[in-house]
């Protein structure tokens, strides 16, 4: 709670905002300037657990943003983070599809990052283009509101979160979500950096639409049993 109030009013005092970069019902992101230093990072504020950011705090990859500062107070949870810059794959993709090469380079690196968080019994849930940036050669997976703590004892996910395409099938009440909902998101996106749509719409030529395929099932159980296994047959 003490960290909660004191972050809080150190962003109001020590930082000026730049701009606001997305609020809903649920809370909003803000990118904020240190007034001293010039640095800039994102803050955080939202309707929520502080739990998965937490977890994140003592994280340091490349391909995941480092967690400065976390705190929770009422059902509220804000905080502090690196900003990224660069654009979002999102972004990328809206000038043209991705060679296959350039396509599993950033699907290895989002791998990587996907296997800290499993480590951690975190699952993201929203692995989609606008949640990845481009910064230099390192793709850096971003957003963690939707993200969730793997409980062995849950039978479902009691909160759906997710977004529409990329979310897997038990991410819709279904059954718990765990690793392998990051890995069906994954699937559905290294189709889209090759072919621009949805594999159920069109599938990647090959062996990479065969891995789609597989990242894809229906049944979680037929598709790679982790995020390692993934990585490497990429």
């Amino acid at each position: 709670m003490e960290i909660y109030d004191s972050l809080l009013e150190a962003v109001r005092s020590e930082y000026d905002t730049v701009r606001v970069m997305k609020k809903s019902e649920r809370g909003q992101v803000s990118l904020v300037r240190h007034k001293e230093s010039g640095t800039r990072y994102i803050f955080r504020h939202f309707y929520g657990s502080s739990a998965v950011y937490q977890r994140l705090l003592t994280v340091s990859c490349p391909h995941l943003p480092q967690i400065m500062d976390v705190g929770e107070k009422d059902g509220q949870t804000v905080l502090l983070e690196e900003y990224i810059q660069g654009d979002t794959l999102g972004e990328i993709l809206k000038g043209g599809l991705l060679t296959t090469v350039e396509a599993k380079q950033i699907a290895r690196q989002l791998c990587s990052a996907l296997w800290v968080l499993h480590s951690m019994g975190v699952v993201h849930r929203d692995v989609k283009p606008d949640n990845v940036i481009i910064r230099g050669k390192e793709a850096v997976l971003i957003d963690f509101d939707a993200s969730r703590i793997y409980k062995n004892a849950t039978q479902e996910d009691t909160q759906i979160l997710g977004t529409t395409g990329f979310a897997a099938p038990e991410q819709y009440g279904l059954s718990q979500s765990d690793g392998r909902a990051d890995i069906y998101a994954l699937g559905v996106l290294l189709n889209i950096m090759l072919t621009g749509e949805h594999p159920s719409r069109k599938l990647a030529s090959g062996r990479m639409g065969r891995i789609v395929q597989r990242c894809t099932m229906v049944n979680p159980s037929k598709r790679y049993k982790n995020i390692l296994h993934l990585m490497e047959v990429l």
